[in-house]
């Protein structure tokens, strides 16, 4: 049943495109994101939040369906060529909503598919981020008020690609779409940007990386013109509000990988009710839990079938019982060119990456490998704390302590003193698969 409408309980899931945890309140020393660091002075903030596919469309899908791509059948990317796409008997969190008695509606990046899988009543208009949430505007001005909603709200910031800069005409804008006029351009000075440390520090990915955080500020301008609508519209003190990114920043070693700056998002939680504010949480949670989370919160009793756990007592400033820190990931195609399977099982401590194709070099996107930092770096043949050889070709089996080894650089699965270890974390992994269906399963055995 829906959620009394004495008392409306609203949802707001702002996602941003690529984002990862490049952000002021999860530590980066140069991000301007003043509207995502209020939020999480004000709620909860998931210190440890992962995706569980480092690609937009599966990633999407597997927040909203709340089951691992292998589950859901998104595969791959659902625009033009890639052609993937859930299967049809998926039961959403919108439609899951919408049966309550919620609107449901999304703006901005959708990128799923079919529709019958991942329904919303309405789409608005898009535009730069801050022009969506006047597009949100007026459909709260608008509204009767007699059902809550459920928004969507996908900025395509701070992706790669989209239109060209003013001030560099013929140029191609690298991230985002910063020819807007309603958005602000504040600049990042290449030289003095603390470099993550998987990045190589070139002045080609100091170039890109001031792009970026470029984008990622208009993404949190966008968030900010959204909080202030809800302000004025008066649903700000009834509405959850969610901010969390699809995946890491759109750079190789991030994007389209399973180590950690492509699994690792942020994940800050506003709940209206709560007595406690700024809060950190350091256990291990994945977006598959913001289907149940939501659910939960909106008091919808319909949660059968889906992976992710019920962060609500984290939110009201308890530890869920038999809360248990571990999350998984499951990787199969990026781009339709880009076949190569990843299954992943990550504890507080290690984390076993399995790469069934690991006789193929690794793949590249398109807009990754075009990318001026790879390019330099390739020639250079030293990408961050790896080399170019170790990126692009991977062993079967990828054992890492990340309390020790925090870059993923020593790989433990063929030294002697941790076979049990290995052992251990294989097991884990093949459970997880056998319990969620994973059709690739069998190559345990056949291979």
């Amino acid at each position: 049943a829906a959620a009394p409408l004495a008392q409306q309980r609203n949802v707001v899931v702002y996602i941003s495109d690529d984002q990862g945890t490049a952000v002021g309140c999860y530590g980066d020393p140069d991000a301007r994101t003043p509207a995502l660091d209020a939020l999480a002075e004000d709620g909860v903030r998931f210190a440890n939040a992962f995706c569980t596919t480092a690609s937009c469309s599966p990633s999407r899908a597997a927040l909203l369906s709340g089951l691992h791509g292998h589950e859901n059948g998104m595969y791959g990317l659902q625009h033009a060529k890639h052609h993937f796409q859930s299967f049809g008997n998926v039961r959403s969190l919108p439609a899951r909503l919408s049966e309550a008695g919620y609107v449901t509606l999304r703006v901005g990046k959708y990128h799923l598919a079919p529709e019958e899988s991942y329904p919303f009543e309405q789409a608005l208009r898009g535009g730069s981020p801050v022009a969506m949430a006047e597009h949100v505007r007026g459909f709260l001005e608008g509204r009767d008020g007699e059902r809550p909603f459920f928004l969507f709200f996908g900025t395509h910031e701070p992706h790669r690609g989209g239109g060209v800069a003013r001030d560099r005409p013929g140029a191609p804008n690298l991230f985002g779409n910063r020819d807007r006029d309603d958005v602000v351009r504040e600049r990042f000075d290449p030289g003095s940007l603390t470099l993550p440390d998987w990045l190589p520090d070139s002045t080609e990915a100091r170039a890109e990386w001031a792009q970026f955080h470029e984008a990622s500020n208009r993404a949190d301008q966008g968030f900010g013109q959204l909080c202030r609508v809800l302000r004025e519209t008066g649903v700000w003190d009834e509405t959850l509000v969610i901010y969390l990114s699809d995946h890491g920043p759109p750079f190789p070693g991030a994007k389209t990988t399973v180590y950690e700056p492509g699994l690792r998002v942020p994940f800050v939680v506003r709940d209206p009710y709560a007595t406690e504010h700024g809060t950190n949480v350091d256990a291990l949670v994945s977006l598959l839990d913001v289907a149940p989370t939501i659910l939960r919160w909106c008091g919808v009793d319909d949660t059968e079938g889906l992976r992710g756990r019920d962060l609500g007592p984290w939110l009201a400033g308890s530890a869920p019982e038999g809360w248990v820190d571990e999350v998984h990931a499951s990787h199969t195609f990026h781009e339709v060119t880009m076949y190569y399977p990843m299954r992943v099982v990550r504890t507080l401590r290690y984390k076993l990456i399995w790469n069934l194709a690991h006789e193929l070099p690794f793949p590249f996107a398109s807009d990754l490998w075009n990318a001026s930092t790879w390019q330099k770096a390739r020639h250079d043949r030293i990408y961050g704390k790896r080399t170019v050889e170790a990126y692009l070709h991977r062993t079967r089996f990828e054992l890492y302590d990340l309390d020790r080894d925090p870059y993923e650089i020593r790989n433990l699965a063929d030294e002697p003193d941790h076979a049990k270890l290995l052992r251990e974390m294989q097991e884990k992994l093949r459970d997880f698969q056998t319990v969620t269906g994973d059709p690739w399963r069998l190559k345990w055995e056949r291979e």
